[in-house]
């Protein structure tokens, strides 16, 4: 089942629906469920109440794309981003003059908090954000939770994990590379625009999805200007959703409506390539370039980068203290 959250094209902006998606390729549209209805609360339901509300739904007159406008299917309470793809990790170490992966990075899966409020819609237009030249995309693929849990075991997290979507984390990579000298962040590098969508597919519809090891293995790719410049598979994660969740929730809650995602994909940004050639080939993304990310099964996210029209005050540098300065 593929659940999305919008509003129809002659609503004003704030308007917040839920919906029943039905079709695929192009030829898609939306019933509405009842006014009032969460997405999140619908991906908790039992699954017999969830479908009984899908068939109800869908004896509703359906809305065509050209009628809606696609929401972030969640406004998160929380996003966690983790870096699962060994690949990609090497890749972007050795842009760091390192020899590939730390071995910590075999320990545990690490993750970043990042800013839920920063989430835009799967055909949102992304305003390139002020004093980057390096402005990135980062492919990957994001759980929905639906439950609250604590101190659960891969095993009991299965049943938090609502459904999956499309995650694009935009990335300043200059402005990210200056902050992590300092140990600390990425802030200002990752809070300006997380893009996630184009609806929610429900984990019961990939159980047919999985590898051996019970990893969903589903294909990943981006395009930049309709050019395909990635791909991978999200079977090649080090780490399965369910043990991600389990990980979150050590001595911690992990709550309804969080947003955990797998990190970037192998060949999923343009600074992993630039890590392998010393180069920045391909080159950053500008104003007018189009990003376009599938995921089999998922969907595709489309984003057209623009100029931001925001003024933003300068940045200013530290006060320096005399005594530090005069013992230096």
């Amino acid at each position: 089942m593929r659940l999305a959250t919008f509003r129809r094209t002659d609503e004003p902006d704030g308007g917040r629906r839920t919906g029943l998606v039905v079709g695929d390729g192009a030829s898609w549209w939306i019933h509405p469920f009842p006014d009032g209805t969460d997405l999140v609360e619908l991906l908790a339901a039992d699954a017999a109440d969830r479908e009984a509300a899908a068939d109800e739904a869908a004896q509703v007159d359906g809305l065509q794309p050209d009628q809606v406008v696609l929401l972030p299917p969640v406004y998160p309470v929380a996003m966690r981003d983790f870096l699962t793809f060994e690949a990609h990790v090497d890749g972007m170490e050795r842009g760091h003059g390192n020899p590939g992966p730390p071995a910590e990075w075999y320990d545990a899966p690490v993750f970043l908090f990042m800013a839920p409020h920063a989430v835009t819609g799967p055909y949102d237009d992304v305003a390139l954000p002020p004093d980057t030249e390096r402005f990135d995309f980062e492919l990957e693929i994001a759980a929905i939770v639906c439950r609250d849990v604590r101190n659960v075991t891969p095993g009991e997290a299965r049943t938090a994990i609502g459904g999956y979507c499309v995650m694009n984390d935009w990335s300043a990579r200059d402005v990210q590379g200056k902050e992590m000298k300092l140990k600390l962040g990425p802030s200002k590098g990752k809070d300006f625009a997380t893009t996630i969508g184009p609806w929610v597919v429900t984990a019961d519809e990939l159980d047919g999805c999985r590898d051996a090891d019970g990893f969903l293995d589903l294909t990943m790719s981006v395009k930049v200007n309709d050019l395909e410049v990635g791909s991978d598979r999200s079977s090649h994660m080090g780490w399965s959703f369910e043990q991600l969740v389990s990980h979150s929730s050590r001595a911690s809650w992990v709550k309804a409506g969080e947003v955990l995602a797998s990190g970037t994909c192998a060949s999923g940004s343009l600074a992993e390539s630039w890590g392998r050639t010393g180069t920045l080939t391909p080159p950053p993304l500008e104003v007018g370039d189009v990003v376009e990310m599938t995921i089999e099964r998922l969907g595709t996210i489309r984003n057209t980068i623009v100029a931001g029209a925001e003024a933003v005050s300068p940045v200013e540098p530290a006060r320096r203290r005399a005594r530090l300065e005069a013992s230096a």
